[in-house]
């Protein structure tokens, strides 16, 4: 089993379940006692929110490749890095490194594409649904269309992730929110949503959306067990 080096704490809410899915997961496969070989890198995230907010993203990419390379020498086969918002560094990270780097949108892509699917809404902080490092690789690479919300709605669904997803709030109000946000990118031509967020899952359930929805956090999870296992 290959050992897997987790980039976390971006917030500890999501990393806290990449370690669970990945750990049942491999407890699924190998028996009861069974459990993951893995390595945690866990930030401060009120430090890496402040420098996102301050547009800082050259002190996050510094930051992002020390804590790479440390997984490295610590013993790590490959990174994870548990949030979407951070892979706009993700090149940066895997250069800095030489081991590999499993990308959150490469999972996420083909498990869209392996349910015919060609359109797809994004839901996910107002850096990923904005800035193209992320929605450029579900095109060029995956081939898909990607959808976003209108402005008004990614202000709502970015407030709620840093408001209240970050610290573990998880309100009706703001699941009713992101129902309506969801049917709007329905409604628009999405065919699927993707959780580009790996916090809305925390909020957003299978029974909220009348399309397909895609939980990058567990697409990661269950990518980063079968590249462990295979090892």
């Amino acid at each position: 089993m290959r050992m897997i080096g987790l980039i976390g704490g971006m917030s500890w809410e999501s990393s806290a379940e990449y370690y669970r899915i990945i750990n049942q997961g491999v407890r699924d496969q190998l028996g009861p006692t069974a459990s993951a070989r893995c390595l945690l890198w866990s930030f401060d995230f009120s430090e890496i929110e402040a420098l996102q907010h301050r547009g800082d993203w050259d002190g996050l990419t510094a930051r992002m490749v020390d804590a790479a390379r440390r997984l490295e020498a610590a013993g790590a086969d490959g990174l994870l890095i548990c949030t979407n918002t951070m892979h706009r560094m993700a090149p940066a990270v895997q250069a800095a490194v030489g081991i590999p780097l499993i990308h959150i949108a490469d999972p996420t892509a083909e498990r869209i594409k392996a349910g015919g699917i060609g359109t797809v809404g994004l839901l996910g902080t107002a850096f990923t649904m904005e800035h193209d490092f992320y929605k450029g690789r579900l095109a060029e690479r995956h081939g898909l269309d990607v959808l976003v919300p209108n402005e008004a709605d990614r202000a709502t669904v970015h407030q709620i992730i840093y408001d209240e997803l970050v610290a573990g709030k998880v309100l009706p109000a703001s699941r009713d929110a992101y129902r309506e946000v969801i049917g709007r990118l329905v409604d628009a031509g999405a065919e699927g949503v993707i959780l580009g967020c790996t916090e809305i899952m925390l909020l957003v359930r299978r029974e909220d959306s009348p399309v397909p929805l895609f939980d990058t956090t567990a697409l990661h999870a269950e990518a980063a067990i079968a590249w462990s296992m295979a090892g």
